[in-house]
């Protein structure tokens, strides 16, 4: 009986313990989701109302000048000045009073109508959110009417943005699967929402429910929505003098999955040890002592174990430094006491440079013992009451309290650099790293852990295109051009998908005969929001992501393909000319790709000419001769580009077998009003003759340069001349055909 009554109380005991506990641990997750949603739409608030005065200010200030009639072009004014908002991501238009597009920074929306309906709209002086024909159902318009001295309406200003602009700042990690962040309108239409991945418009959303319930604070307190079948932690806020709302909601079911999770692991765990106290106190009765022995050795070592995991869960196992959580708890109480107490604090965001190549050369040991070693030397490096956490792979972080101007962090961060700077003893060899440092300033650059981050982030990315081993300072502008980095690469990997490159095509001629000889394939992309972009605008991010050699292939079958087309229309046999990039000349596996483009489309190798840059030839000769070598015995045509620019001596020409060599466009334009480069071209002509190389100038402004090589060269050259360039339909317009 004492045996069962013991056995009973401890049942009772360990049931309403885990009860207890579990009860404690949902009511903190619960706590902490609920401070989640007001940390969030704090800051979503303040970034969303931060661009919508930036937009107010823009179409208060496009109507001012309109209305002072002072000139001829508004938006040309203004832009001249660099006072309208980026082109990129804005465009924005002026319409008169019939609605009317008069003046727009894209020029395709010229004289179309703005307006759905005209008497619709306002006519006092308040700002509208609105969608109107001209623009996509995808975009968001702001509008203001420009009112004459006589109150009456002489036009609008109109500025249109993507609608995602306004929900992008956030990730999964934030939100979750099915969390919300939504502009409202005050019709309650949905002008943009973000669940996960997607974004969402056009959706009606009841808020008048939730504001006209006296039980609910919307805007300071987070209450439970159900909407689309999905249970939220939700506030809901009320932009100022804007006619918006921001609606911010975090599922219930993925902010309590921890708690669930852990309250089965401890009802699992206090089934376990009922069972086993059963079975001990049913055959082990004469041993209660060693089993209380036993029961204390288990407490004993799950204490040791909650301690050891507690350890790995805020700290990296490989440095032993604070990991990522921990960082982000110890911003979060730096940020909080920054506010109560004034003090300021600087966030480093480091990454080892060259970190990559150590890795691939020398084994992952020797990157992890690189690690552990750089791990040391900054925390060696820092103050005493600084903080030195790494995220994860070559980046680490530095928290650095207590310092507010740049002559206190500059000595810190230029002693970081030196200290990784100093050779590492890896794997028996001497090896030499350097590191990349942004920082980030509270509160001046951020009022909360994510935002100073993303921005230090930003800064280190800037040091990283700065030429590495260096610290930058987070600006503004460094957002700005994050923002269209990120819209350029992201819509990089679908433009061959899609579709979206464009060939152009250039005439060349001999200036001497004034025939066509040939076209050149330049590459445009039309971009779906951006429009048409030149090369030099995205060759240099999509040879950074790995796209220029699939860009390149296309430009060549495409060329060709062009090329057929045209034969059978009646055109002439011109010659084609592709330019090459480094990339593509090097690839293995180009010279395959060249054999199978030639059999696809049936182009007569001779008509076609690969143009190459002189300084892509000269960084490897041998390697060039080589690939040249297999190129010319499928009968192509090699041209060697921007000639007299990269310096090639006569016995690099001589071994390479090219056909043809382009001056590079700045000798002629300096030739032309420079006596020394007027007695410097005949003898670069005469090099090319002995050579037995065809000449040829591109990128001369028609007869003035052409004149004057005549004057100078004697023998007969080609011509490209500057804005040229046509689409293959223009090409075909403009008559370019055999008869």
């Amino acid at each position: 009986m004492l045996l069962s009554m013991v056995a009973m109380l401890i049942l009772f005991v360990i049931v309403g313990f885990t009860y207890f506990l579990v009860n404690k641990e949902r009511s903190a997750i619960e706590h902490q989701a609920l401070n989640s949603v007001a940390e969030i739409t704090d800051t979503y608030e303040a970034r969303v109302v931060r661009a919508l005065r930036e937009i107010d200010t823009a179409l208060k200030l496009i109507r001012f000048t309109a209305l002072s009639n002072d000139y001829p072009s508004v938006l040309n004014a203004l832009d001249a000045q660099h006072l309208l908002p980026p082109a990129l991501l804005f465009t924005v238009t002026i319409a008169d009073e019939q609605g009317i597009i008069i003046e727009s920074t894209n020029d395709a929306l010229m004289g179309q109508r703005v307006f759905a309906t005209m008497p619709l709209w306002p006519t006092d002086d308040g700002l509208t959110v609105a969608e109107t024909e001209t623009y996509q159902a995808s975009q968001l318009t702001f509008t203001r009417p420009i009112i004459t001295e006589q109150q009456s309406i002489s036009g609008w200003v109109v500025i249109a943005i993507d609608a995602d602009y306004f929900v992008s700042g956030y990730n999964e990690r934030s939100l979750g699967q099915q969390g919300m962040l939504a502009l409202v309108g005050a019709d309650g239409i949905v002008r943009a929402r973000r669940t996960g991945n997607t974004i969402y418009t056009g959706e009606f959303m009841g808020m008048a429910s939730w504001q006209s319930d006296p039980t609910i604070d919307a805007a300071n307190r987070p209450f439970v929505t159900q909407w689309q079948g999905i249970e939220r932690y939700t506030l809901l806020r009320s932009l100022y003098d804007f006619p918006l709302s921001i609606v911010v909601g975090l599922s219930i079911n993925e902010q309590l999955a921890p708690a669930h999770a852990l309250a089965q692991t401890y009802w699992r765990r206090a089934a376990w040890a009922s069972g086993l106290l059963l079975l001990v106190l049913a055959i082990l009765s004469r041993l209660s002592w060693h089993l209380q022995r036993a029961r204390k050795r288990v407490m004993d070592e799950r204490v040791l174990h909650a301690q050891r995991v507690e350890h790995l869960a805020f700290h990296d196992a490989l440095t032993d430094l604070p990991n990522r959580a921990f960082l982000s708890h110890l911003v979060g109480q730096a940020v909080v006491g920054g506010g109560r107490q004034d003090d300021t604090f600087a966030l480093l965001f480091l990454d080892l440079d060259r970190f990559k190549l150590i890795n691939d050369s020398l084994g992952h040991e020797a990157g992890d013992q690189l690690l552990k070693e750089a791990a040391k030397r900054l925390t060696a490096a820092v103050r005493q009451h600084d903080v030195v956490a790494r995220l994860g792979g070559d980046e680490f972080v530095v928290l650095l309290r207590k310092v507010s101007r740049r002559d206190q962090i500059d000595p810190i961060a230029n002693f970081l650099l030196s200290t990784i700077k100093a050779p590492f003893s890896l794997a028996g060899q001497s090896c030499h790293v350097s590191v990349s440092i942004g920082i980030a300033l509270f509160p001046s650059n951020g009022l909360d852990e994510q935002t100073l981050m993303k921005r230090a982030d930003m800064a280190m990315y800037q040091a990283k295109q700065a030429g590495k081993n260096n610290a930058q300072y987070y600006s503004a502008e460094l957002s700005t051009e994050l923002d269209v980095r990120l819209a350029l690469e992201s819509g990089l990997y679908r433009a061959l998908e899609n579709q979206e490159f464009r060939l152009f095509y250039q005439s060349k001629y001999d200036a001497q005969q004034g025939t066509m000889l040939g076209m050149k394939a330049l590459l445009r992309w039309q971009h779906p929001t951006l429009g048409l972009l030149e090369p030099d605008q995205f060759i240099a991010l999509a040879e950074d992501n790995g796209l220029a050699i699939p860009i390149a292939h296309w430009i060549l079958d495409n060329a060709c393909r062009q090329h057929m087309a045209w034969q059978r229309l009646g055109f002439p046999a011109l010659t084609m000319a592709v330019k090459m990039t480094a990339h593509q000349f090097y690839d293995d596996s180009f010279v395959d790709t060249l054999r199978q483009v030639l059999a696809d489309t049936g182009i007569e190798p001779t008509l076609l000419e690969l143009v190459i840059a002189e300084s892509v030839l000269l960084k490897d000769v041998d390697l060039a001769a080589s690939i040249c070598a297999e190129l010319k015995k499928l009968a192509i045509t090699l041209v060697v580009d921007e000639f007299g620019k990269g310096y090639s001596s006569l016995s690099d020409l001589n071994m390479l077998p090219l056909d043809s060599i382009n001056f590079d466009a700045s000798l002629i334009h300096e030739g032309a009003d420079s006596q020394q480069y007027q007695q410097l071209l005949p003898p670069l002509v005469e090099l090319g003759k002995c050579l037995s190389f065809q000449l040829g100038v591109k990128g001369i402004a028609a007869n003035d340069h052409a004149g004057f090589m005549a004057s100078h060269v004697s023998q007969p050259f080609q011509v490209f001349y500057i804005n040229k360039s046509l689409s293959a339909e223009e090409c075909y317009k403009a008559g370019l055909r055999g008869d």
